[in-house]
């Protein structure tokens, strides 16, 4: 979008042209910075500002490596500068296992902490983007799946009229990563593929979808589903896909659960933090 665009208002004797300002929310990838498509670097020289939020300052554990990325990607690809970094803290939620085990609660937590996220992005935006510019937030994997930037986005600049223009720019996702770590086809033919959360497959696996990719399950819900799902699922798991502390572990789920979970227990302790990703497949072990 030109910078000069705007939108126009009538007044008695002349014409008032507002500047747009302009939120880019580009997807750079699960971590490896050759990931950032040729489109997400076009967007990313086109921005005046980048917004960062660092969840390494929110006090749920070290991530400066996630930061450290971010800045490597700005070093390959705004070399010269011309931009300005603005960075601000996560807001910390609620994430205890009573809480993750109560529907009604988990609903609360995380509608509360939405709110305060959004808070957050309008004054960033306020603050720090001027009329005419463009800002861009740079977010893991893609923004169309599990991130809630776009969400948020709408939220906070409903109703703001022709002053703001969002734009998404796709990224490759973790479950994308994943796949191609462990040479997959994630669909089988004619079957469907579930992405779902780590709380939804601690319920079960569902007894119609045989091939389930899994994100945000920080409690490896995978180890608790019962022995005779067990039995019959093969598991293909990643953490830190893309980036030199990849980690890839693949078989049947009853010969493999335990030494994903002491792998990743170990890398967490040596990290302060982990994203992992997996499949879980059931029957043959068919790619």
């Amino acid at each position: 979008m030109p910078a000069d665009r705007g939108s126009a208002r009538a007044c008695p004797g002349s014409i008032t042209v507002i500047p747009v300002r302009t939120v880019l929310v580009i997807g750079i990838g699960a971590g490896d910075p050759d990931h950032l498509t040729l489109q997400a670097v076009r967007a990313l020289q086109r921005a005046d500002v980048v917004f960062v939020i660092d969840k390494g300052l929110d006090g749920g554990g070290s991530q400066d490596d996630l930061l450290a990325l971010r800045t490597e990607i700005l070093r390959r690809h705004r070399p010269d500068g011309g931009y300005r970094l603005v960075t601000a803290p996560e807001v910390g939620r609620d994430r205890g296992t009573e809480v993750e085990r109560d529907d009604e609660r988990y609903r609360e937590v995380v509608v509360d902490w939405q709110d305060r996220r959004a808070r957050l992005y309008r004054e960033m935006l306020d603050a720090e983007l001027a009329d005419g510019e463009t800002g861009a937030f740079l977010v893991w994997g893609d923004p169309s799946l599990y991130d809630g930037t776009l969400r948020l986005l709408d939220r906070v600049l409903d109703g703001a009229g022709e002053q703001w223009a969002v734009e998404s720019v796709a990224g490759i996702s973790s479950v994308a990563a994943l796949a191609a770590a462990h040479r997959l086809i994630l669909n089988r033919v004619g079957r469907p593929v579930l992405i779902t959360t780590g709380r939804r497959i601690a319920e079960g696996m569902p007894d119609d979808v045989d091939d389930v990719v899994v994100m945000l399950d920080g409690r490896t819900a995978f180890a608790t589903l019962p022995a005779e799902q067990h039995r019959e699922l093969h598991i293909y798991w990643g953490a830190y896909l893309g980036t030199a502390d990849e980690l890839l572990v693949a078989g049947p789920l009853d010969e493999v659960a335990d030494e994903i979970l002491k792998v990743r227990a170990e890398a967490r302790e040596r990290k302060g933090w982990i994203m992992d990703t997996y499949l879980l497949r059931r029957g043959a072990d068919e790619r």
